[in-house]
Formats: C-alpha cells, structure tokens, sequence
C-alpha cells in the first residue's frame, strides 16, 4: 500500500516510535499469520506496542488488524457486533488480541481510540492472488453446483483509501469490518486474471462463503461493491 499513502510515514520494528509523533493515526500492519500459539500470540504484543506508542506520542488514534478468521465458521453475512467464534489457532489469535485491546482501553481511558478491524482478504495478499503466478495451475475448490468459495475482498488502493478516511473520521466502533461490499468468486477472480485453475471438488469442511456485513463501513466511506474485474486491476496496479 506504500505507493498509495503518499502522505504516510512508514515505520519497521527498528525505527524509533517516535516517529508517529504527530500523526492522525497509526495503523498497526503487522502480525503473525502462521505458528504455533506461542508465536501466534506476537499479535497481542504487537497491538499493545502500537496502543503504547500512540499514548506515549499523542496519537489520538490506533488502527489494529484483525481478522475475518475471528468468525470461524459462522454462518454468512457476518457481522461485526457478534462475538468472535473462531475455528483456526489463528483466528482465536486475533480474538484474544481484540480482548486484550478492549482490555486495555479500559484501563487507559486516557489513551488513544482503538480500532479492530476484521480484515476480509485483500487482492494480492491471499493464498489465491499468491498462486497466480507464471506456470502455476492453482486448484480451487468446487461444489457439485459448480460454485467457487465466496470471499469477501479489497483491492489495495482500496484499503488504502478506507484507512486515509476513517483516520480523520468522527467517533468509530471498535470493531469494523473491513472489505469492499458483496463477496466474489475465487473461481471468476482467477478468470479475471486471465489464469488457468483446476476444479477440485470441495471438502465437506470446506467453506462456501466468507461474507463480511460491511453497512457500518460504507455508512463511513463510499465503497464500490467488488468485482472480480475491479480486484484484478488494482493488484495488478500494485505490482507494476
């Protein structure tokens, strides 16, 4: 997203903390997706760093990333105001980040607003966009009505752009879902990319659909609903 946040100061876990001195807001962008639950547990400590950076420096408010995987498998549209229910080591990781967050805001009354956001799957970050590549032949799971998993998605220069608006929004909740309205097709994705994929059929834990309730979102930002066409573009725009 660096190409898309001209205006961003982009820290590693080696610059100084202060740089975010100043800033509207910081966006916590890393954490751990894989690992046992030791390892998995470093987005819980990356989270109360930024919420302890952003006291220490002023910054009135802090972006923290969650995840759709908090909903484990609940059944589509999923909403922000239910109560994680996670399926996977990592979704329950991001849970318990959430409550940690909660946790401390509570005893922090005086320190910055956090926001949780359940992130969908962004084009180009995921296991698909990652298996379009020259040569490869991703497989894709299929249902006997010739369906492909439904996930609900964002471009990156779309992300971006959510995140510049809700910086200098007014009040927000402190959990938001984040991803373009209405999910799309892994299958028409791939298609859109003008990629060749293998049907395989799905697996009776397989899910179907994976469809944030993004209302809360739009009522912030306008958001363009997602299309397989309007992803392709956008990843392939990051990537040039």
């Amino acid at each position: 997203m660096r190409p898309f946040l001209p205006g961003a100061v982009w820290l590693s876990r080696t610059d100084p903390l202060s740089g975010v001195a100043g800033a509207r807001a910081l966006v916590a962008l890393a954490g751990v997706t894989r690992g046992d639950a030791a390892a998995l547990r470093a987005n819980t400590d990356v989270a109360l760093a930024a919420l302890e950076a952003a006291r220490a420096h002023r910054v009135p408010r802090v972006f923290l990333l969650s995840s759709a995987a908090v909903y484990g498998r609940a059944p589509s549209p999923l909403s922000a105001e239910a109560a994680p229910s996670p399926a996977a080591p990592y979704g329950t990781a991001k849970a318990e980040m959430e409550r940690a967050v909660a946790k401390w805001r509570a005893a922090h009354p005086d320190g910055p607003e956090a926001v949780c956001l359940r992130l969908g799957n962004v084009a180009g970050a995921d296991a698909l966009f990652g298996n379009l590549t020259p040569g490869a032949v991703p497989a894709i799971h299929v249902w006997p009505d010739g369906t492909t998993p439904r996930r609900s998605y964002i471009g990156p220069r779309s992300l971006a752009r959510v995140l510049e608006r809700l910086a200098s929004a007014p009040a927000l909740p402190s959990i938001l879902n984040l991803a373009a309205p209405g999910p799309v097709a892994m299958g028409d994705l791939a298609s859109a990319a003008g990629h060749a994929w293998t049907p395989v059929p799905a697996p009776p834990e397989a899910l179907a659909e994976v469809h944030l309730d993004t209302a809360p979102l739009e009522a912030l930002v306008p958001l363009a609903p997602a299309t397989p066409d309007a992803l392709v573009a956008e990843w392939r725009e990051a990537t040039a």
